[in-house]
């Protein structure tokens, strides 16, 4: 699947139709698409670029572009809740997420993150994803296997427990550790142990008894940095002339993200100083 340039048999192609609801579908020489507004040749498609207007048989236009990865992350069928753009754009940037890197995460969920995350270390690094589901972890590898057109090389998908992971089963400790669980606070040993000094380790979780447990079970370690924790709220606004406003709905509350670094071996971090309560 190319991702740039003219397009070619095999690309996903998103048609945008002037309601501005989306069809998207893969490139075939000689096959056709139907619509409720007439049929449209993948012939008519393959060569032309981004951004064409094509025509159907009923004289509707569509617009022409590929399909992005955060089309197919919300649109592909989900074994679970997947990891939302808006919060995959601050864990790899958060987490420093760079090329060459080795990165550990688990659960694997649908495959959202791990797609980012195997864009992101390109195949010069390496991403392990674990999942304890092995219904979870066939949705994972069919939906990243879909976007990429193969299984990439840089990428183990891995049935079986997080907590049970040495250094040993991935070739030695990793750069980055990212946890999507529900009880991450059980498994702060293992990250530990994986994860190389000065190494960055984020988590998510959903709720606000989540939250205390993961940022006090980072604290009780001793090996890791005082944690930062946020989340991001995403409003998107209307624009047309005077009656410019922000979009009634929003995507607000999704997960915590909860961010901390590995200390080197045998230091223990400094006693963190808050200022005094008036």
């Amino acid at each position: 699947m190319a991702y740039s340039g003219p397009f070619q048999p095999g690309d996903k192609v998103q048609l945008t139709d002037p309601k501005r609801r989306h069809f998207t579908f893969e490139l075939t020489p000689g096959a056709h698409f139907h619509t409720h507004k007439g049929m449209i040749a993948h012939d008519e498609i393959i060569g032309s670029d981004e951004g064409s207007v094509v025509t159907s048989t009923m004289g509707t236009d569509f617009l022409c572009f590929r399909h992005l990865m955060v089309d197919h992350v919300l649109s592909m069928p989900r074994g679970a809740a997947v990891i939302y753009p808006k919060d995959t754009g601050q864990i790899l940037v958060e987490g420093d997420i760079f090329s060459g890197a080795r990165v550990l995460e688990a659960g694997a969920g649908s495959g959202a993150l791990s797609m980012a995350l195997l864009r992101a270390v390109g195949e010069k690094g390496h991403v392990f994803s674990y999942e304890l589901r092995e219904d979870h972890l066939s949705f994972a590898i069919d939906n990243v296997t879909e976007y990429f057109g193969q299984q990439p090389e840089h990428w183990s998908p891995r049935l079986g427990d997080f907590g049970e992971v040495t250094p040993e089963d991935l070739g030695g400790p990793v750069d980055r550790v990212i946890l999507d669980m529900v009880e991450p606070w059980h498994f702060l040993e293992t990250v530990k142990n994986v994860l190389i000094p000065g190494g960055v380790f984020m988590t998510y979780v959903a709720t606000v008894p989540q939250l205390m447990n993961i940022m006090e079970g980072i604290r009780a370690q001793q090996c890791f940095t005082e944690p930062r924790a946020w989340e991001t709220l995403l409003r998107e606004w209307r624009v047309e002339g005077l009656a410019t406003r922000p979009e009634h709905r929003m995507n607000a509350h999704t997960a915590f993200l909860v961010m901390t670094r590995r200390l080197a071996d045998g230091v223990t971090p400094p006693r963190p100083q808050r200022k005094a309560r008036r």
